[in-house]
């Protein structure tokens, strides 16, 4: 008898154990939440009805990779990883088996969320439903394929350390900083890269072509930055993809539609808060202005094409077609975003707070590489703005990013 009531007791301590094991319904939506400000659909997530499976491809200037599977199937996914394998690979980069990623997995930004943080990530994704997918290997270029480089990437690239709160910024501002250089990685996009992909650091989030679109600056620049940009500007943007000065479109508007709009009220908030108190990290380019000939040109495509929407000011309809004088991304050094736009056209995107659609279409067939470079050129360097010279071959080279 006694015997039987030990064995009782050690199975209701061993359920009691696991009962307490279990994440609560809290931490799975934190959890959640976490993962929405992350992103993390957007690369692993390659088929809509099989979320985060991973097999999303990613290409980089050193070949494509494969996101892998999150789900918790444990043969093909991270249902039989440890918290510490997880903790590791996040914050580290250092997959269960003692390889590396690469960094086309932002872990150089995840090192700086608390650990906290990334078991609540583990504990939201244990709830989806195992999906078997099996990861597929990278198709890099070489010597690229080689993960061992990995290791002396890191020792020259990757700063491994929390985010350390400004005792003497507001508690909006260090969550703010906590998210743009941590959890929400916005300088994978924004900040340049070196000849082997790792940031430049003395001039982080000062804007980075990705995927053949540009991603503009975050800083306090005047004319291509945020300077004209007020908080509640972009706290808008981010939470509705659009506001009175500028649209969200390309690789930035999914972001929106997977994360911006899905954060919280005050995690937005700060977002803005922090980006509005960056300075200008290096000097706007000194601009020389098109001819008289190149202008004429672009404002006769212009008068027949873009002034029904855009206006003959260029003031358009804010939040319906963006204005077009002071917008920075318009200004921007690099054309690529504004070129793509003007070429495939562009779906405004649609959120809970803005659901109304809209549409730009394409010119890549109305209009020749020289003509598509003279309104852009118009347009950049008109009603206040100036920007470096657009080419044909500049249109050329868009082109060919067409999808």
């Amino acid at each position: 008898m006694r015997m039987i009531l030990a064995v009782v007791a050690l199975c209701s301590a061993v359920a009691s154990a696991a009962l307490a094991a279990e994440p609560s319904p809290e931490l799975i939506a934190y959890g959640k939440a976490l993962v929405q400000s992350g992103d993390c659909a957007g690369c692993h997530t390659a088929d809509p009805a099989k979320p985060f499976a991973g097999g999303k491809r990613i290409d980089t200037p050193f070949g494509a990779i494969y996101a892998p599977n999150l789900t918790p199937d444990r043969d093909t996914g991270i249902g039989a990883w440890t918290d510490a394998d997880f903790t590791r690979a996040v914050r580290t980069g250092i997959a269960p088996d003692g390889s590396n990623y690469y960094p086309a997995f932002p872990y150089p930004y995840f090192t700086r969320m608390t650990k906290d943080d990334t078991l609540a990530i583990r504990a939201y994704l244990g709830t989806l439903a195992p999906v078997a997918s099996r990861n597929k290997p990278p198709e890099l270029r070489w010597p690229f394929g080689y993960r061992g480089l990995m290791r002396v990437w890191n020792t020259m690239y990757f700063r491994p350390g929390l985010f350390e709160p400004d005792q003497s910024q507001s508690a909006a501002w260090n969550r703010g900083g906590y998210l743009v250089t941590g959890l929400a990685h916005c300088g994978a996009c924004h900040t340049p890269k070196n000849y082997f992909g790792a940031d430049k650091q003395a001039q982080a989030l000062s804007g980075s072509e990705v995927g053949g679109w540009f991603a503009p600056r975050l800083d306090g620049a005047a004319r291509t930055g945020l300077k004209s940009w007020s908080a509640e500007d972009l706290t808008e943007y981010l939470q509705s993809g659009r506001n009175a000065k500028s649209h969200a479109g390309g690789l930035m508007a999914e972001v929106v539609v997977n994360s911006t709009s899905k954060m919280s009220d005050a995690d937005v908030r700060a977002i803005a808060v922090y980006l509005k108190s960056l300075p200008s990290s290096r000097r706007e380019t000194i601009v020389t202005p098109p001819d008289d000939a190149e202008m004429k040109v672009g404002q006769a495509v212009y008068a027949k094409l873009c002034i029904a929407c855009h206006e003959a000011d260029g003031s358009g309809a804010p939040r319906i077609y963006p204005p077009l004088p002071g917008n920075a991304l318009l200004q921007s050094v690099n054309p690529s975003s504004t070129l793509r736009i003007i070429i495939e056209g562009v779906h405004t995107v649609t959120t809970p707070r803005a659901p109304n659609p809209g549409e730009m279409p394409g010119y890549a067939k109305q209009l020749s590489d020289e003509e598509i470079a003279a309104v852009t050129n118009y347009i950049r360097n008109s009603w206040g703005n100036a920007a470096p010279l657009v080419t044909p071959a500049q249109v050329a080279k868009a082109r060919r990013q067409e999808p």
